[in-house]
């Protein structure tokens, strides 16, 4: 911990300790307000239905802590996403396509849950990918843009998790919708 006197000479601690509480924070709540929309629509504490709306919800809040400050995010984001170290363009609208597939996945339009599907797998697998490559192959310790620019999150095994259950719900709903296809 770093110890700093920018205001009238007190002493502030600017921690650069890693954790993973902000993303704890919000699974937590994004897992209880699943299970409560689950409770109010349909009497019961858990089903499918509010696995669905774990994942949209979390994808909903993690866009919105990545659209805060969109700079930060992408600067960190640069750090690792193989994609977006090419075509930078693509880190500025990674947050953005986050957030479309999260309210496309509660609107449960049969056609928007297909787009929104594709979107998922594609952003998902590419950040899966590079979270791997960075962490597993490459050894490197970096902060994880999973929360917005500026985090001390740590990259890793949470961030590979997200991203898969971003493909995976994406991977369901091209199988739940392909009837329209």
């Amino acid at each position: 911990m770093m110890i700093c006197k920018p205001f009238f000479g007190k002493e502030v601690s600017e921690s650069t300790e890693m954790s993973y509480t902000p993303v704890i924070a919000i699974f937590a709540t994004t897992a209880l307000a699943s299970i409560s929309l689950t409770w109010g629509f349909s009497s019961t504490l858990f089903s499918v239905q509010t696995i669905i709306w774990f994942v949209a919800l979390s994808m909903i809040v993690l866009a919105i802590q990545k659209l805060q400050d969109l700079e930060s995010f992408t600067n960190q984001f640069l750090g690792y996403d193989l994609l977006a170290r090419k075509v930078v363009r693509y880190a500025y609208v990674y947050p953005f396509a986050e957030a479309f597939v999260g309210i496309a996945m509660l609107a449960d339009v049969a056609w928007l849950s297909v787009v929104a599907s594709v979107v998922a797998i594609f952003i998902g697998g590419i950040n899966g990918l590079s979270v791997f490559k960075a962490v597993y192959i490459d050894k490197r310790e970096l902060k994880c843009a999973c929360v917005g620019g500026n985090s001390n999150v740590p990259l890793g095994f949470v961030s590979l998790t997200e991203n898969i259950m971003m493909v995976g719900m994406g991977i369901y709903m091209l199988i739940r919708f392909s009837s329209i296809l």
